[in-house]
């Protein structure tokens, strides 16, 4: 397998300015699925610092009194703590909109405001385009005298409210807001990568290509400077140590850390027309796909990235593509749902177009019937190329705000017939293969150690499979649940259509709003990412 097949070259990188290596390999990545794997893993790297070693995050929203196990300790402890013991902590947290808006501008400070008085330097970034986030989840840990033990966490999971779920899927007791639809404590799916090896240099490097990035923290926001100001926040980032030896390779997982970070004024130093690695990434290996894509992402919108698989459909008559989406958006309202609504249903109706019999989409019930909010960031491709992240599928996550994933090639081999089920001569890959079986057991409450694999294996066996479990779950459903639940978690997507009155007023608000560009201009002209 020819790795620049899958992952982008320098040349279509094309951000030479950024320290970002093209891929690393020699890597070991592995999927931890759900919040509470997550948060327990993250609690036993982070206590095994001590002083000197280094803590660096970056989040879109931390919730100071989040428990990371049931008995704790909460993300302020776990973090304050480390850094009372010497552990260098520096953070960076989206300022957030008001909490009124549904934002979390008070928790991302106060968490800010509690692990500095405890010796560390978290800050509130504001340095995005206008209307934008800094979405990316990552955690760096770095051993000072141990490099091999470096770790760094990637993917989907913020650290806050809502987040610590579990397989059973009965939520966090600790819960954010939500659509009502979702009850008291939402269920929540979702996924992080741990990572070791060289890639943890890399994404030490995108974490400090953010600290250490000239532009004002408050960035074109004088009324959030002048608050800082008079609360005596810390508005200016210190000096890093210089970066540790890097890790040395651990395993057989080549790993390409792709971002996105819009065109600003001020630029961006390590990205001065912005960076669109994410789309760019997937581009290319979408195209690539002649079987199965499979997708888990919250929002999958934007007819930009719809017509990339609608394209990929047309070219390729026997591949299919499974999406695993929300049943419900996570908003409520008569002005906040038909945005959310529009996007998705545009977005579908154009890849069904292109297919109408390979299109499958389904969304997630616990074993109660509830509704599970599905927040993972996925896509396998052929069971060779897999990528884990922040970015939803959708041109905000692509162009506008700030975001982080990790696509995935596995040196070793697959020996499951089909061995090669895109028959490009790739053979499918341990990694890709294992991580969308993993998702599918729980999804179809299939044996979770694999003895029932049999029928996921090939794609065109595995749709069938996905398909005739959910469409049985559904046919219970719609028989008033007569008779023994069937197996299954997944029902058959239907989302709602909107009366045309309503579209009028909702197409434009969720492409100016909820789904922007943040592109240069050449690039819109061009229609190229």
């Amino acid at each position: 397998m020819a790795i620049e097949d899958w992952f982008l070259t320098a040349e279509e990188r094309a951000n030479p300015v950024s320290g970002i290596p093209v891929w690393t390999s020699g890597n070991l990545a592995e999927p931890l699925i759900h919040g509470s794997a997550y948060f327990d893993r993250l609690v036993t790297e982070v206590e095994a610092l001590g002083a000197g070693d280094q803590l660096f995050f970056t989040d879109w929203r931390g919730d100071p009194d989040e428990r990371m196990r049931p008995d704790g300790p909460t993300v302020a402890q776990l973090f304050a703590r480390a850094a009372q013991r010497g552990v260098l902590v520096k953070g960076l947290l989206w300022r957030s909109h008001l909490d009124s808006l549904s934002y979390s501008e008070a928790e991302n400070r106060d968490l800010s405001e509690t692990v500095n008085a405890a010796g560390g330097e978290v800050l509130l970034d504001q340095r995005v385009r206008r209307g934008g986030s800094h979405h990316q989840k990552l955690v760096v840990l770095r051993h000072r005298d141990a490099p091999e033990r470096d770790v760094a966490f990637a993917g989907g999971i913020d650290l806050c409210h809502s987040r610590r779920d579990d397989a059973d899927h009965h939520g966090d007791p600790q819960a954010l807001a939500m659509s009502p639809k979702y009850g008291p404590h939402p269920p929540w799916h979702d996924v992080q990568l741990a990572v070791r090896g060289p890639v943890v240099a890399a994404l030490d490097t995108t974490f400090r290509e953010r600290w250490t990035d000239p532009m004002p923290l408050d960035s074109e926001n004088p009324l959030a400077y002048l608050r800082d100001r008079l609360r005596g926040s810390d508005l200016s980032p210190d000096p890093l140590p210089d970066p540790p030896a890097d890790p040395p390779p651990c395993g057989p997982h080549h790993i390409q850390v792709l971002r996105t970070y819009p065109a600003v004024r001020p630029r961006y130093a390590f990205a001065p027309d912005g960076e669109r690695t994410v789309a760019r990434g997937y581009t290319k290996a979408v195209r690539r796909a002649r079987r199965l894509i499979y997708l888990e992402d919250q929002y999958l919108w934007s007819t930009e990235v719809a017509e990339l698989f609608a394209e990929a459909l047309r070219d390729n008559p026997d591949l299919h593509l499974v999406a695993v989406v929300p049943r419900y958006p996570d908003v409520d309202g008569a002005l906040a749902l038909p945005p959310n609504t529009v996007g998705r249903e545009q977005a579908l109706s154009l890849c069904e177009r292109a297919a109408p019999d390979r299109v499958h989409v389904f969304d997630v019930e616990n074993r109660a019937g509830d509704p599970v909010y599905v927040h993972a960031k996925i896509c396998v491709v052929d069971d060779v190329w897999a990528s884990v992240g922040s970015d939803n599928f959708n041109r905000r996550s692509w162009t506008h705000d700030s975001e982080l994933s990790c696509a995935v090639l596995d040196e070793t081999r697959d020996e499951r017939v089909p061995v090669d089920p895109a028959g490009q001569g790739d053979g499918a890959r341990v990694f890709a293969r294992d991580l969308r079986l993993r998702l599918w057991r729980e999804h179809l409450d299939r044996d979770p150690d694999g003895a029932d694999d049999a029928d996921l294996l090939d794609p065109a066996d595995a749709v069938a499979a996905i398909t005739a479990t959910a469409d049985a779950l559904q046919r219970w459903h719609d028989s008033g649940r007569s008779g023994p639940r069937p197996p299954g978690r997944l029902r058959p997507h239907r989302p709602e259509r909107l009366p045309w009155y309503t579209r009028l007023w909702a197409l434009p608000a969720y492409r100016l709003v909820y789904d922007p560009d943040g592109r240069p201009l050449h690039a819109r002209r061009k229609g190229t990412w």
